[in-house]
This record gives C-alpha cells, structure tokens and sequence, in this order.
C-alpha cells in the first residue's frame, strides 16, 4: 500500500480518450502505472457513450429497422395469399392468423414495429377480406368489429411486448451491477493491491456513470468543493440535493472512501455532459467505492508494521 503523501493516488488518474484509455499525471510528476495499466480500446470507445441513455432509449438498428419492414410486409402478403380461399373460410379465422403475425412482430419489443404491424393488418383485412373486395370500405358490422378487434389486440400485444423487453433489460443491467461489485469484493478478499482494485473500480464507474475521467486522491475531501454523492445516492451541492435524473450529473462530484469512520481519501469523478445516472446506478458506485475502502483498510496492518 502506498502511504500518505506518495504522489501515486493524487497525482494519477484514469483517462479515456477517443484512441485509447491509461493512467496518466494530473499535473506534472511521474504517474508509475504498474503491469496493470494496458490500453483499453474498446472501453475508451463504450466511454464516449452514455451508459444510461443507451439502456433507456431504443436505438435504431439493423434488427429493429428490419421489424418494421416485417411489419409492413407480413400482414400484406398474407392477407395477399388468402384471398383465392377468402369465400371458404370465416373472416375471423383470418383476423385470428392476422393476430399471430402481429404478435411475431411484436415479440421484438420494438413499439413502432408492434403498431405498425396492427395497422397493417388491420388495413389489409378490410382491402382483401372484407365486402366489397378491394375497397377501403366496409358494410358489414361484424367486419367492422373484427377490424377494430385486430387493431387493439395488436396495439395491446405491442405494449406487453415492449414492457417485456424493458424488463429484460433491466435484469441483464442488473445482473451487471451485481458482478462488477461482486469481482470488486472477490479482489478485495483475494488481496488484491488496492492500486490494482483502484484501476478495476475507476474502469467500471467510467462506464457505469459516463465519465471523462475517475481518479483516486488519497487522503483527501471536499477540496474545490465539488459535489458529492452520498451514501444514499444523494448527490449534494452546498446545502442542496441535486437532481441527477433531470439535470445531469455535475462536472465533478467526490465519492469518500471510509472505513469505520477512517477517511481513506475520494474518488473524482469528472462526468461527460448528458451523463444523467439513476439511482440504482449511483448505489452501485458507493457499494464499488466501499470496496476501495475495505481493501484500504486490509492494508493498513501491514502498511504500519
């Protein structure tokens, strides 16, 4: 363990830049990363992104812009191959096939895709399948019932579909947490270095919370008076509880590293702008924070002897 006064701590941090991710000088002195300081392409690429935006949004891509082509597709070509049958069978038997391509569709959790394809179907029911054939018209109650029908149980479908799928990612985003502090602790019982668990926590928080940087001051507190995110998750400015949700997180804010009420020093974490962690996200940075501060502790019998 490094004792108070050695530049390691203070005059280190981890940096992430568009080529590349290390540990560099804050201001000027030597910075001796050690054999666990390799670059980190993919990390300085994942870095640029907002981790929470990522998780919350849908983001276009090639699988979801695929899902509203089916959406156009399927119920048109369908409703297409039907019609040399559509005087032997029940139109209903036709909505209820409809209905199953509806739910295909939406079972990829995209909302567009999901709507678009009970439109769709609802649309070509009533051109290919409802009298008079090939109109936009229909003059059958029942008809109109079942096009109604198709419309709201797709649109019904679409919206567990998507709340499915939120749900599954919150899960998988969940299950991450829980391993990044689970490794943290599995190194702190191993007898990791603390520089070493250092460098492993300030690779997560980068990414947990989209930071520019994440250093470690070592015997340090409230110096600049940046904000500072309490051990409820809180992030406090002055005398003032700050909405991170809402308004970003501020450009710097200090996490303390305590054991027993022994300050061990702060995390600086320097956030990116749009970087709007929630709470959930915020309790895992003080539980990976407490992980810097058992090893810290762990060390100190040695460090004195």
């Amino acid at each position: 363990m490094t004792r108070p006064g050695n530049s390691r701590y203070l005059t280190c941090r981890y940096e992430t830049t568009s080529t590349l991710s290390r540990i560099v000088p804050a201001s000027g002195g030597s910075c001796a990363t050690g054999p666990k300081a390799p670059a980190r392409g993919r990390l300085a690429a994942d870095a640029r992104l907002c981790y929470q935006v990522f998780m919350a949004g849908w983001p276009a891509s090639w699988r979801d812009r695929l899902a509203v082509v089916a959406a156009l597709v399927l119920p048109l070509a369908l409703t297409a191959a039907l019609v040399p049958f559509r005087a032997h069978f029940p139109n209903t038997d036709a909505a209820l096939t409809l209905i199953l391509v509806v739910v295909a569709v939406a079972a990829t959790g995209y909302p567009l895709a999901g709507v678009l394809a009970a439109i769709s179907a609802a649309v070509w029911f009533d051109f290919f399948l409802t009298r008079p054939y090939e109109h936009f018209t229909i003059t059958r109650t029942t008809d109109i019932e079942t096009t109604a029908l198709i419309l709201v149980i797709g649109i019904a479908v679409t919206g567990v579909a998507v709340w499915g799928r939120r749900q599954h990612l919150a899960s998988m985003r969940r299950a991450g947490y829980l391993a990044g502090i689970n490794a943290a602790a599995q190194a702190v019982a191993a007898g990791h270095s603390p520089p070493d668990l250092i460098d492993q926590v300030c690779d997560r928080l980068t990414r947990l919370l989209s930071l520019r940087s994440c250093r470690f001051e070592y015997g340090v507190a409230g110096i600049g008076k940046p904000a500072r995110m309490q051990h409820d998750g809180q992030v406090i400015s002055g005398n003032r509880v700050l909405d991170t949700e809402r308004d970003g997180l501020p450009a710097e804010t200090e996490i303390l590293v305590e054991t027993l009420g022994i300050l061990h020093g702060r995390l600086l974490l320097q956030a990116q702008p749009g970087s709007r962690p929630t709470l959930e996200q915020r309790l895992v940075a003080i539980a990976l924070a407490d992980q810097i501060g058992a090893a810290l502790a762990a060390s100190l019998p040695a460090d004195r002897s």
